[in-house]
């Protein structure tokens, strides 16, 4: 054998054991072999069962959220300017559609003020356009383009936390994408392979996670007429009313806070479940430097006083300040290890951007998957072994060039898979039958243009030699056609069908290497030894 077929036979075994090795690895008995398949083939949805969620998320609460904010600014720089007015609110826009139309109203600002009001929404607000209502009320309308930003941002950052979210239970193999078109831009898919009881998923993927942390002004009150009346009906500037939900060690409470937290969800550093007092489980939490900084500097300055500890809106703990705190705290409560688990997981993820609610829920059993598999490789082994024997038959010995270009055409693609740590799916396996054809026509490509050679009175080897040269171009330019087609599938389709183009690139890429250099290289090995070749099995 010359130094260029050992060469060549070198690359081909060399890429045949790294192929194992990324399904197998390094097995140390049968257990471990099929354990180790297992880790390294990862299965999709479809073949493994789980569970398969549609998500709507609701991005009218984001456009709430950034009217309110900016309310909030507004007043602020309105008494700055000493701009008077009656009141400041906004509408309540109830479905998706309906986001767009969010607007903030303005009511009472006297007219010698109305151009001091234009001055400065068009200086600081420049996410609205103002109108006026009367002499004395305008209103507050959102650019489109900010509202588009606005709800590409919310989906964009839903779809982050989610998936940090599940990332975060350890569910690698799972997928979140957007889900159709403009009708239902809002809905994200969520495939959790290996998950049957998504309850706890659905509890996880739910929960805003927004964690605030206010200064208690006053309280606790019974409930909400109650903290009114103590206040004669109006609330003091800069305060408004936070529930806290009944306990098992205590009822229902209300509780006046400021009404800009000391420290958000977005201040957090890390967070994790602990044992307290007790052994009660808790979750404790520690902020960024920055964020240390401004709660040490207020607890410092408030001590003997409340804070409140706010998550979603209620609170689930108003502890007494006993001495400065720099960069940690505690949320107690949990009712056990699991709800203090969960809590960090979804604190350390981040906060939705808006709430979501569950269009579609559906569980696909193992026994299914399982079928799915074998259904996949009865249909593949049915399909390779017709086509080895049609190649056999007609080809005669050649055809065992292609049967070996065939099976190792196989193996790389698993190999490929594993070491991508791509999910199989069905349309994985359908995509792999239907390698078996491409692979074939590659073959039976080049085998008839040798057959031309040889018919036009050629020799044996400067047959083979012409018929791989001039079928080359041919099978580059079907593949990188097919390979550009399968990118556009990447691109626009969904999950399974991404799993087929990525399946199917692979696959053809795997098979420019065998039908080319494998089959050439079995060709000129069996060729070295003889003198004199007078003819061909083909």
């Amino acid at each position: 054998m010359d130094k260029n077929l050992r060469f060549k036979a070198i690359v081909i075994v060399v890429t045949i054991v790294l192929c194992f090795y990324g399904v197998f690895g390094i097995p140390k008995s049968k257990d471990d072999l099929v354990k180790n398949m297992q880790q390294n083939l990862r299965l999709g949805l479809d073949l493994r069962g789980g569970s398969h969620l549609v998500l709507q998320v609701q991005v009218q609460d984001a456009f709430k959220a950034e009217a309110d904010t900016d309310i909030e600014r507004l007043k602020e720089a309105l008494n700055k300017q000493n701009v008077t007015f009656g009141s400041i609110d906004r509408n309540e826009p109830a479905t998706l559609t309906e986001a767009e139309t969010i607007q903030i109203n303005i009511k009472g600002v006297p007219v010698d003020k109305a151009a001091a009001l234009r001055t400065l929404v068009n200086d600081n607000f420049d996410s609205w356009v103002l109108g006026s209502v009367n002499s004395t009320d305008y209103r507050l309308n959102i650019k489109p383009t900010k509202a588009l930003e606005l709800r590409r941002d919310t989906l964009s950052r839903s779809m982050s936390t989610i998936e940090s979210r599940i990332n975060g239970l350890g569910l690698a193999e799972s997928t979140v994408q957007q889900r159709g078109g403009n009708t239902n831009e809002s809905e994200l898919l969520v495939q959790l392979p290996g998950v049957d009881d998504p309850a706890r998923i659905k509890q996880i993927l739910g929960t805003a996670a927004l964690l605030e942390l206010y200064e208690v002004k006053d309280g606790p009150f019974a409930n909400r007429e109650q903290a009114l009346l103590n206040y004669s009906g109006v609330l003091p500037l800069n305060s408004k009313i936070i529930r806290s939900p009944a306990k098992a060690d205590q009822a229902e409470a209300v509780y006046v806070v400021a009404r800009t937290p000391v420290i958000t969800g977005r201040d957090l550093r890390n967070a994790r479940p602990q044992q307290g007092e007790f052994g009660k489980w808790e979750t404790s939490f520690t902020l960024n430097q920055d964020a240390a900084r401004r709660f040490g500097r207020f607890t410092e300055t408030h001590i003997g006083k409340r804070l409140a500890i706010v998550l979603d809106n209620n609170i689930r703990s108003a502890p007494t300040i006993q001495n400065r705190i720099d960069d940690s705290g505690r949320i107690t409560g949990a009712a056990d290890q699991q709800d203090a688990s969960d809590l960090a997981l979804v604190l350390r993820a981040g906060s939705l951007p808006a709430s979501v609610t569950y269009l579609e829920e559906r569980t696909v059993g193992p026994s299914l998957g399982a079928d799915s598999i074998r259904q996949g490789l009865v249909s593949g082994l049915v399909g390779l072994i017709v086509v080895v024997m049609i190649m056999l038959i007609y080809y005669k010995r050649a055809g065992i060039n292609a049967t070996v270009a065939l099976v190792l055409n196989a193996v790389i693609l698993i190999g490929a898979l594993a070491y991508a740590e791509a999910v199989l799916t069905l349309p994985g396996i359908a995509g792999i039958i239907l390698l078996i054809g491409m692979a074939v026509d590659s073959n039976v490509l080049i085998f008839e243009r040798i057959r031309e050679e040889l018919a036009g009175g050629k020799g044996v080897i400067a047959a083979i030699d012409a018929g791989f040269n001039k079928a080359f171009l041919t099978i580059i330019d079907t593949h990188v056609t097919t390979i550009v087609s399968c990118a556009f599938l990447f691109i626009f389709g969904t999950g399974p069908v991404r799993g087929f183009a990525v399946t199917l690139v692979i696959g053809l890429i795997a098979n420019v290497f065998t039908s080319v250099f494998v089959s050439r290289f079995i060709f000129d090995w069996e060729l070295s030894g003889k003198k004199q070749v007078a003819s061909l099995s083909i």
